[in-house]
């Protein structure tokens, strides 16, 4: 659906849920992100999740694909969570990112991230999007600079402080 130089974006299928699920099992992925591992079950709810934002609103979360290996390696996307943060964040979508740990450093992250952005921006035509970080996160804070994140405040979700990011692709 979307290619850049290295990578390939696209909705999930079935195939993807084993490597999925290994993802989110490794605890140093999922430290910053609710800070334990996903259950079988937790991981297929949110896989079918990602399918019913394709479904009914267009867009959603993007599994990404090495092109030189055929490989999964993460997700990345925007997405409509109804988090209840709040009308400055709810209103907006929501971008995410999250890659297996042996890429990290690459630079896929951005990569993607930024095709999904780009993609979002003119598919959806939307001006601002949003996004929740764990403060002590410093990658995916560097990330979300990158990609042109700034802070506008704090908020605590599911008892976890994190710091919520704004961009405008005006």
């Amino acid at each position: 659906m979307i290619e850049t130089e290295r990578l390939s974006l696209r909705p999930y299928t079935l195939a993807d849920f084993t490597p999925y699920l290994a993802m989110w099992s490794d605890p140093e992925n999922v430290r910053h992100i609710g800070g334990r591992p996903l259950s079988r079950e937790d991981a297929w709810n949110r896989l079918l999740r990602y399918a019913g934002h394709w479904t009914l609103l267009g867009y959603g979360i993007f599994a990404v694909i090495e092109k030189t290996s055929g490989r999964y390696i993460g997700e990345t996307g925007l997405a409509d969570f109804h988090r209840g943060l709040g009308e400055d964040f709810d209103g907006a979508g929501e971008a995410a990112w999250i890659f297996v740990s042996d890429v990290h450093g690459r630079g896929y992250a951005l990569e993607a991230a930024q095709a999904a952005h780009d993609w979002f921006t003119e598919r959806m035509g939307a001006a601002r999007t949003v996004c929740l970080i764990d403060p002590a996160n410093q990658p995916s804070l560097s990330l979300a600079g990158k990609l042109g994140y700034e802070p506008f405040g704090q908020a605590v979700y599911k008892g976890r402080t994190a710091v919520m990011l704004e961009r405008s692709s005006a």
